[in-house]
């Protein structure tokens, strides 16, 4: 069974940062290109970085700020937050790569953990 298990999220202000945790529950988990994604309350969850064995791939509003990590010895998906903006707000999930338009119809989704940041 899929499962997913986000953690690390909290409320921090501008400018600081955060350290996301997923631990990921499957098969062949070194053999999937994981990603990190958000949503925001009434808005679409939406694709914020990606890691396999292409390397990383960022979205361009956190290209600069966000690193993406893996330890596959631990089925364990990170996510490095530096240089924090409000706008950054969001639930953060973590799962397989998905194609964006595929999103919105994955059903497989851990609970999330929340980051917010105050101006």
């Amino acid at each position: 069974q899929v499962r997913f298990v986000e953690s690390g999220g909290g409320s921090v202000q501008a400018g600081g940062s955060l350290r996301l945790s997923c631990v990921a529950s499957i098969s062949a988990f070194s053999d999937n290109t994981m990603a990190w994604y958000r949503q925001d309350p009434g808005k679409q969850r939406e694709w914020v970085a990606a890691i396999g064995t292409g390397g990383a791939r960022y979205a361009d509003s956190v290209k600069g700020r966000f690193t993406i990590s893996r330890d596959n010895a631990k089925n364990t998906l990170y996510l490095q937050m530096n240089s924090l903006k409000p706008e950054d707000t969001a639930v953060y999930y973590c799962n397989r790569n998905i194609l964006p338009d595929l999103i919105s119809s994955v059903s497989s989704w851990g609970q999330g953990t929340q980051v917010t940041v105050t101006s």
